[in-house]
């Protein structure tokens, strides 16, 4: 494991050598970091870490993005997501993996008050409608690995909710 400082990610290149595979859940919220924050997180240091992964030898990259992201969308986060996953495609992995959660249900740290409530309730629907709004992170971390274990052919795959819980039981 490599601490690096994402304000000088160019400076740790060597930590992105040598890898066939590389991995990005990188993320933060508006509210935490402010709208210029968050796409310089969301964004520009995604970008620049597949940059520095392809350059050390990275075969395929796999992000994790959002439902419903679009580079056009009126809606910064949305919008944010779906440039990243552009930007990401065009840096020119042998294969390139995309998962698009819905809301993702996890236990965090952090108080977020509004973010547990929706938790609950989108816990609740998810037992009648699993695949529908939500998905455990324990299943998106096992969909980014079995993507990996069975590439399946083509440069860019995308996965969206749906197909992230199917690959997750496999």
């Amino acid at each position: 494991q490599a601490v690096v400082d994402f304000e000088r990610l160019g400076e740790h290149a060597a930590a992105f050598q040598g890898h066939d595979v590389g991995f990005c859940c990188l993320g933060t919220t508006r509210a935490k970091a402010g709208a210029n924050g968050f796409v310089r997180v969301d964004r520009d240091y995604v970008v620049q870490a597949a940059e520095l992964a392809r350059a050390g030898g990275c075969k395929h990259f796999v992000l994790q993005s959002s439902q419903g992201a679009n580079a056009q969308s009126r809606f910064l986060y949305l919008r944010v997501k779906g440039e990243v996953e552009n930007l990401v495609q065009a840096v020119g992995f042998d294969h390139c993996t995309i998962l698009r959660p819905a809301v993702l249900l996890c236990k965090r740290q952090e108080s977020r008050p509004m973010e547990w409530i929706t938790q609950q309730f989108l816990g609740a629907v998810a037992r009648v409608f699993p695949t529908a709004y939500s998905v455990p992170v324990e299943m998106v971390t096992r969909a980014m690995v079995a993507c990996v274990l069975q590439p399946g052919e083509g440069k860019v795959k995308v996965l969206e909710n749906g197909a992230i819980h199917e690959l997750a039981k496999a």
